[in-house]
């Protein structure tokens, strides 16, 4: 097969309440909410998509908001930490910026010759600030909270750890077409196209770590990319070839999506690029009204009577969304 995974497409984690979760991301690291929707497989919840300016992959966040649901616990067998990319001119600003609004972070340490600043957001989901060189050309928006210089350049790298790193490395390298790089203290560093956000995947190993229980707080799935249906069809049958029980292809509305477990247990996704997150709304209003898919329309009354209320982004809307 010729395709390759240029990188992450977006990352999935599970929140509690959806309004912190929008104070947080939208606001104090200053993301763009890019499409406020529902939980397709379970309407009564929301589904929050942050990014760049356009929604662009390699740049989304998205989460699950289940308020009052338990919180789980970060561990083996987990993706355990999302790190976006920064400039390096910008760790000053950001530990600065953190401290003000009282976010919980830790100082700025070297991984791979990259400083890094590992924080945690509301739920005590896992987080990491990491200054790069030559951080990935993402989608400018000229109404983020955060300056244009110092703005989120997109993903950095995911962090997934496992007690035995290697069959997942091996999917990674031999499978995915990452490139096996550096290890430091018992981390493997892949990466795919390095010119894309998102690129890289370390993978940790931790032998003497719990397993993790996915729940509030910690990551559902990761996405990767693939360039269309075609080559999504080739990656089914691909890892269906090699014994990984595949989903079926489903339609996500702004990208279709197959997913299966990675030998230590997250769940991976290949999501297509296209048709995107303009489908249904132009790019000037983003994220400023609650969108449906069209099998869900007809219980549009029913949903808005009840997801909780919430208060879009100052840049975005300024009222309550029922």
């Amino acid at each position: 097969m010729n395709h390759r995974i240029p990188g992450i497409h977006h990352i999935t984690a599970i929140a509690g309440d959806p309004q912190a979760n929008i104070d947080f991301y939208a606001g104090t690291l200053g993301l763009r909410l890019v499409k406020l929707t529902v939980n397709f497989d379970d309407p009564g919840t929301y589904h929050l998509y942050y990014g760049d300016g356009a929604g662009s992959p390699g740049t989304i966040m998205t989460f699950f908001p289940w308020p009052g649901a338990p919180g789980g616990r970060t561990g083996a067998g987990q993706a355990t930490a999302t790190a976006f990319a920064i400039s390096r001119d910008s760790v000053g600003f950001w530990t600065e910026r953190l401290s003000q609004h009282g976010v919980a972070a830790e100082k700025p340490v070297t991984r791979f010759g990259e400083e890094v600043i590992a924080l945690v957001d509301p739920d005590g989901l896992a987080l990491e600030l990491v200054a790069s060189d030559n951080p990935a050309t993402i989608s400018a928006w000229d109404r983020a909270s955060v300056a244009p210089e110092h703005v989120l350049r997109g993903f950095h790298s995911v962090t997934l750890t496992h007690h035995d790193s290697g069959p997942t490395g091996n999917l990674l390298a031999e499978i995915m077409g990452f490139e096996a790089g550096e290890e430091e203290n018992g981390r493997t560093r892949y990466r795919a196209d390095r010119q894309a956000p998102g690129a890289t995947v370390d993978v940790l190993r931790a032998p003497q770590t719990p397993l993790g229980q996915v729940a509030v707080g910690t990551i559902h799935h990761v996405a990767f990319r693939t360039a269309n249906d075609t080559a999504q069809l080739d990656w089914q049958q691909s890892l269906i070839g090699k014994g990984f029980d595949v989903s079926p292809v489903m339609d996500r509305i702004y990208f279709h999506s197959i997913y299966f477990r990675e030998p230590g247990g997250v769940l991976f996704e290949i999501a297509t690029d296209p048709p995107g997150f303009l489908i249904d709304e132009p790019v000037q209003s983003l994220g400023t009204g609650l969108k449906l898919p069209p099998w869900l329309e007809a219980q549009r009354g029913q949903i808005e009577r009840i997801v909780m209320p919430i208060r879009l982004p100052d840049s975005a809307k300024e009222r309550p969304i029922t």
